[in-house]
């Protein structure tokens, strides 16, 4: 663990009573508009699994429901295995505030083995974070503050912006100041990418993920070899309509490793 502000916002410390229950607290360096910045509570979330000592292999697929806005302050995590096979285990997790549940998840750990592989999708042409201009923190949105983030395509809208028939945003982002990436602060870049809605309208409208899904396609090694650098990520929807709309993004190292995949429903009002 390091003195990161990530790592102090996602600390967790084991329940004196019980195995697999744990405390942490929200952190002000990670709010949002409305209460924290989701990725830090997804990456709290697979923390707590990864702080228990039954946990096998890495992460491959975690999902975070959130049930109620989470407030600032403290809250526990319960953590279950409820199944371990030979190569793969699966969790459930559930965090709560004043013993009300408001976020709920699954995640799934496997041990990886070499196999044949192929990558179909290829990363977006766009050019080098060093030709790009950080992007400066919208007002009352913390947890922006933490990261570099340079827009290659779809920006953050700004008064007079207009609508845009594109959902598609692009972009590289690493912490600020750089931290050796893992899977938690993986898990938080996909989590990095504003609703679609507001790009599609040209302004801020009433948004808020309800279920977020990430996929985990790099090995702790190739996670690893991502050092503290920039991973390119792009992010786009399908469909828009009866107050919801979905988003999917891939996460890429520099060196073409496919990091990750992530799918979100968010619900708006337009």
């Amino acid at each position: 663990m390091t003195n990161h502000r990530f790592d102090a916002a996602i600390a967790l410390k084991p329940d004196s009573a019980e195995r697999e229950l744990f405390h942490g607290g929200t952190s002000p360096d990670y709010g949002n508009m409305v209460g924290p910045f989701g990725g830090t509570t997804a990456a709290t979330l697979l923390q707590a699994v990864l702080d228990s000592p039954e946990v096998l292999g890495s992460p491959v697929s975690l999902t975070v429901n959130f049930a109620a806005p989470l407030a600032d302050g403290p809250f526990t995590i319960a953590t279950r295995p409820v199944r371990t096979n030979r190569s793969n285990q699966h969790w459930l997790l559930e965090l709560q505030q004043d013993a009300v549940p408001v976020v709920t998840g699954s995640l799934v750990t496997g041990l990886r083995r070499e196999t044949w592989a192929d990558t179909e999708v290829r990363p977006p042409e766009v050019a080098a974070p060093e030709e790009l201009t950080p992007q400066q923190p919208p007002d009352g949105i913390a947890w922006a503050a933490n990261y570099d983030i340079r827009f290659a395509q779809g920006a953050l809208p700004t008064p007079g912006s207009g609508e845009s028939a594109d959902s598609t945003t692009t972009l590289w982002v690493r912490d600020d100041p750089p931290r050796q990436l893992d899977f938690p602060g993986l898990a938080a870049r996909c989590d990095v990418f504003f609703p679609r809605v507001f790009l599609r309208h040209g302004q801020y409208v009433p948004a808020g993920t309800v279920s977020m899904t990430a996929y985990f396609h790099a090995d702790a090694d190739t996670v690893a070899r991502q050092a503290a650098d920039h991973v390119l990520g792009t992010a786009r929807a399908q469909r828009f309509g009866n107050g919801y709309f979905d988003q999917t993004a891939e996460l890429w190292g520099r060196d073409g490793s496919l990091l990750a995949t992530t799918h979100q429903i968010v619900y708006f009002k337009a």
